[in-house]
């Protein structure tokens, strides 16, 4: 009788197997549970034409068989489809982001990504310690997502693709774990203590033979908990290095427990030499405490990501029958469509992208922009995903559904941040690799010099050499400081999206300015009131209103805005037989009086003489009336209110500030003078402001470009780093590597200040492990340091390096800007 093959993967299946599966209405056989497993997570998913479109499997067993079935099922086409995505760029390339279990520090991230680059097929891969995510491209035709996760696997760790419920499920239960590793440990240690100390005590030979050895037998059961269960991490991440033939940090750390345990077992069994299961113990409890402590401090890292992955709600409720009928059914917020009707309710986040057509309310976009006041938002206003409504029910219609809202994309461009790494981390990596080859090396010449000197004390020494020079502080320094330093910087509204932000921002010698919609706010204002009779400033301003209320025209605005701001408790004038002359301006009448509004010559008609001369950089609105000008209104871009304060930051830092603009050169001289910026070029062309940051750059400047983020791509993407001004455009198409979500430019004086604590704290982490390591080394090599006196050393320059970059989530904000412009930057 010919075997069967199993439907699945293709293997024989065993004689007198059990295993099937209905497919398509049939049975089908499997080989095993597997198989069996995965087959029915197909069908049941309803993606059972997986079987029917597969071109083929392998029932010979070659290198695919290899791969275990419930990772073969992330290569079905259907299921792919929900986690990859396909590079528009370049064909038949592929890139998706998975969460991995198991990551414990720096080390980690580098042996994943040492396995993964030998894997064929694999383009990049870059894993962010902070999230414990891994984010991978690879080529089609030669890998395979079932050989990405292998090769992880293959190193000791578990991958699938991201999933937000499940991956903060996984940290959860991993947190719940390691705190249990914590607390067994602890308990063994304060129980192994209590019969160490009468040993230590007994010095007179008050304790005979027998008891002490009752107390060290005791000891050694006591430790068997701290070592099987709570040092397990250590063995099978010492054990996946030793596979990938690669020195991690847990090699020095399992074989310092391991030879101390052994060490101690062989004394208690023969009764002769020294026992150390107190130091066994309690090394094994302080490194876990601080481990412990590491993970909190990533957590605390992502918490801003955390909370903007989990800000967009799953569900919407679509009022289909708008506005005829007013109910509600509630959808999956991924099946909003362009044009649906959504009711959000107070204290609900926006599942997408809108435009509020009924109601006005508050709206909270801390998230988004790092902005902590409501925001009202009225009848006709645009709303973010990810916005909260604060105060009253509101009616909104999708403008974007939620894959492409601005919440989505702002997710994303912080994903992309965490997937590379800026040379600071690449280099500490690097040196933590071969500090610890050093140290063993080291650990065997010192045992054998020691077995020369004194045999009994070979072992404890070598031991406590292990222990005390553990390069964890070394490997923290750099990646700890970086991650908690852009978590900050993330809640105060800038996004870093490329790693080397803050090491480059440090080292800048020349910050470059765009002008308009960065020093200015890109819309016009009313700067200037010029009186040619006798009437008052303030009514000309309310007569020039009156007239320009019904139109559209930016200009417009700005003087409807002055006239908003000057009024107080004046009355408003209305004006009546409007007139409006397309390119030209406005007639009407107000209070009795015909007036003219617009240009010199649409006034001049009618006032008779020639023009006032207009004054330079300004755009000039004249107002007249039969036979004589009135006033004349000077119009220019309105400078944020924050711009002086800094470029004077960037001056007193000694950086040199320039101002370039695509705007005529007098006006940008005029903003450059009002900011005190002694060097300014207007009228450039993007290519032109490129070829003046590569002329910096080729004499030796470092320069930090920001600009608006939509015309200047060239020159933010050319700049050693760069900043875009955010909002809902910029976002989808910045090309600069940092983009200012709160949308004030004192956000990159927030960025230089975070460099400047980042690299201080860098410095003093990295100077504390060197330190540490030159000072505690040869104290352990001597003899001065006993095993546990090592483990608590190791421990604490852990803890503090950890701490001390914690402090960087605390960096002080700049002040924000006025109400008055937040009012502004929302009308626009």
């Amino acid at each position: 009788m010919e075997a069967l093959s199993c439907f699945h993967c293709g293997l024989p299946v065993p004689a007198g197997s059990t295993w099937s599966v209905k497919i398509s209405g049939e049975e089908r056989p499997m080989c095993c549970p597997g198989c069996e497993a995965v087959a029915k997570t197909i069908v049941d998913n309803g993606l059972s034409d997986y079987y029917v479109t597969r071109e083929s499997y392998s029932p010979t067993g070659d290198q695919e068989s290899l791969v275990p079935a419930e990772l073969r099922l992330y290569d079905a086409p259907e299921i792919l489809d929900q986690f990859a995505e396909k590079d528009r760029q370049e064909a038949g390339v592929c890139e998706a982001t998975f969460s991995v279990d198991g990551i414990r520090c720096a080390a980690c991230v580098w042996l994943i990504e040492r396995r993964l680059a030998a894997v064929q097929g694999v383009q990049s891969m870059n894993l962010n310690v902070a999230t414990e995510r891994l984010h991978v491209r690879w080529r089609e035709d030669a890998c395979k997502p079932s050989d990405i996760l292998k090769a992880v696997r293959e190193v000791g760790y578990t991958a699938y693709p991201y999933d937000a419920v499940r991956h903060g499920e996984q940290l959860q239960r991993a947190s719940k774990k390691l705190f249990r590793q914590v607390f067994i440990a602890g308990l063994s240690m304060m129980q192994v203590m209590m019969y160490a100390v009468p040993v230590y005590l007994a010095t007179d030979g008050t304790m005979d033979a027998d008891m002490e050895g009752l107390m060290r037998w005791a000891s050694l059961l006591l430790t068997l908990p701290a070592v099987l269960y709570s040092g397990l991490p250590f063995f099978q991440g010492a054990l996946a290095n030793l596979k990938s033939r690669a020195l991690g940090m847990d090699v020095p750390v399992a074989l310092g427990i391991a030879a101390a345990f052994i060490g101690s077992t062989v004394a208690t069994f023969t009764g002769e030499g020294d026992v150390y299961f107190d130091t066994v113990t309690m090394f094994i409890f302080l490194l876990l405490c601080s481990r412990y402590l590491e993970l909190i401090a990533r957590r605390k890292a992502a918490s801003a990501l955390e909370k903007l992955q989990h800000a967009l709600p799953a569900s919407a409720a679509r009022m289909p029958g708008f506005p005829h009928d007013r109910a509600t059914e509630t959808i999956p917020a991924a099946q909003l469509r362009e044009g649906d009707t959504v009711l959000v309710k107070p204290g609900e986040a926006v599942a997408a992208d809108c435009v509020v057509i009924e109601g006005s309310t508050a709206v909270d976009l801390s998230l988004l922009t790092g902005e902590s006041r409501p925001q009202r938002k009225d009848v006709g206003d645009e709303l973010p995903g990810g916005a909260v409504n604060a105060t009253q029910a509101i009616v909104v219609k999708v403008t974007k559904i939620a894959r492409e809202s601005t919440l989505s994309t702002l997710v994303k461009l912080i994903e992309r941040a965490g997937q590379a790494k800026p040379q600071l981390s690449l280099w500490a990596d690097k040196v933590a690799a071969w500090f610890v080859a050093a140290l063993l090396v080291f650990a065997v010449i010192i045992f054998g010099v020691w077995q020369w000197v004194d045999p009994s004390r070979a072992w404890q020494i070598a031991v406590a050499v292990l222990v005390v020079s553990c390069p964890c502080a070394l490997s923290l320094a750099t990646p700890s400081a970086l991650a908690a330093a852009t978590d900050r910087l993330v809640r105060q509204g800038v996004l870093a999206v490329q790693p080397h932000v803050l090491e480059t921002l440090y080292r800048t010698t020349h910050v470059i300015f765009d002008k308009t919609g960065t020093l200015t706010l890109g819309r016009p204002a009313l700067r200037d009131t010029t009186i040619f009779g006798v009437d008052d400033a303030g009514r000309c301003v309310q007569v020039a209103a009156a007239l320009e209320a019904s139109s559209a025209h930016p200009l417009a605005h700005a003087i409807v805005e002055a006239a908003r701001k000057s009024r107080g408790e004046g009355v408003e004038l209305a004006a009546s037989e409007i007139v409006h002359t397309a390119g030209q301006g406005m007639e009407g009448v107000v209070d009795g009086v015909r007036y003219r509004l617009g240009s010199a010559a649409f006034v001049g008609e009618v006032a008779g003489s020639a023009a006032p001369h207009p004054v330079g950089g300004f755009t000039p609105v004249y107002l007249g009336t039969e036979g004589r000008w009135v006033a004349r209104f000077d119009l220019a871009d309105e400078v944020r209110s924050d711009a002086k304060d800094v470029v004077s930051h960037f001056q007193s830092n000694g950086k040199t500030v320039i101002l370039l603009s695509g705007d005529e050169d007098g006006v940008t001289r005029r903003v450059a003078t009002e900011l005190g910026i002694e060097t300014a070029h207007g009228e450039y062309l993007p290519d032109q402001k490129l070829a003046f940051v590569q002329r910096l750059q080729g004499e030796g400047a470092v320069v930090a470009m920001v600009g608006d983020g939509i015309n200047d791509a060239a020159v933010l993407k050319a700049a050693d780093v760069s900043f875009a001004m955010g909002s809902g455009a910029a976002l989808a198409q910045t090309h600069a590597d940092t983009v200012l979500l709160s949308g004030q430019i004192a956000s990159v004086v927030d960025a230089h200040r975070a460099s400047a604590h980042t690299m201080a704290v860098i410095r003093q982490n990295l100077t504390w492990a060197t330190i540490y390591n030159i000072v505690a080394i040869p104290a352990a090599a001597v003899g001065l340091l006993n095993p546990w006196m090592a483990g608590i050393g190791m421990s604490l320059s852990s803890a503090v390096v950890v701490i001390n970059a914690l402090r960087l989530r605390r960096i002080p904000r700049v002040p924000s800007a006025s109400s008055n412009e937040q009012r502004v930057l929302k009308a626009a």
